[in-house]
């Protein structure tokens, strides 16, 4: 009972009843209310903050191969929060929540491998840590392996594999992969060139604020390219990356400017 109540109360922001459900179930050594008290002493969530005392009940949790509180440990030791900055050991935490299947450890060893955080560059070990997060359906990790396959890194190059993970991440509405299938269909690499799909997607992750996204959004309209020509509509997306520091959007704003002022 208390384990439904600590949940339920922690998910509704209500810390001091999280607290008075959670502590002694994790006294008694239940790894989920380990993990809990580990979050709020993290957090500084119904008490006051201490990482120490974060780090001993996510230790006592991950003792009992608690996937969360394994993810917790690897982000204090990657980020250096409240311990000394340690990429090994974050490493280490990561792999033992991975291999018990943790999607967003997956990602985060894909991440440490082909950035070389803590270790060196290894597209190869990236490749296989990003598909299995892939396949469990996280939208990052499906980006990172469609860039993998278009840049051939850690594996053939392949457009096509490379169109197929964008669009998995894309239809999530991950706007990093949106921006990047607009320009796959608008180079045409390995697909059809395609401006109609190229602008279908450079529009989606301009919405979320993507500067990139609006800058290439409005060059369509200037161009007429999958779209009827709209000077209006280019202005109005520079507008909104030239907002966001964008100086490539600054320059051309000032240009569509001079030309609707004849």
């Amino acid at each position: 009972m208390n384990k439904k109540l600590f949940g339920v109360s922690f998910a509704q922001k209500k810390y001091d009843l999280a607290l008075k459900y959670c502590t002694p179930a994790a006294e008694q050594g239940d790894p989920e209310a380990q993990y809990y008290l580990g979050l709020m002493y993290e957090m500084g969530f119904g008490l006051k903050q201490d990482y120490t005392e974060a780090m001993n009940w996510y230790l006592k949790a991950a003792e009992q191969d608690n996937k969360d509180a394994l993810c917790s440990l690897a982000n204090m030791y990657l980020e250096g929060e409240g311990i000394k900055q340690d990429y090994t050991e974050a490493r280490n935490y990561f792999i033992k929540a991975a291999n018990l299947g943790d999607a967003a450890a997956q990602y985060n060893l894909g991440v440490m491998y082909s950035s070389g955080d803590g270790t060196k560059i290894d597209y190869i070990e990236a490749k296989n840590w990003f598909l299995k997060a892939a396949e469990q359906g996280q939208a990052k990790a499906q980006f990172n392996l469609g860039v993998l396959y278009f840049n051939g890194q850690g594996v053939k190059q392949d457009y096509f594999k490379a169109v197929e993970w964008h669009q998995k991440a894309a239809e999530q509405g991950y706007a990093d992969a949106q921006y990047n299938l607009a320009k796959i269909y608008y180079l045409g690499k390995g697909v059809k060139q395609d401006f109609v799909n190229a602008k279908k997607w450079f529009e989606k992750a301009a919405k979320q604020g993507h500067a990139e996204a609006q800058c290439c959004l409005a060059g369509l309209y200037i161009q007429g390219l999958g779209v009827k020509q709209d000077l209006m509509n280019a202005k109005k997306w520079f507008e909104k990356a030239a907002k966001q520091g964008h100086a490539e959007a600054t320059e051309f704003l000032a240009y569509i400017n001079s030309i609707l002022k004849g």
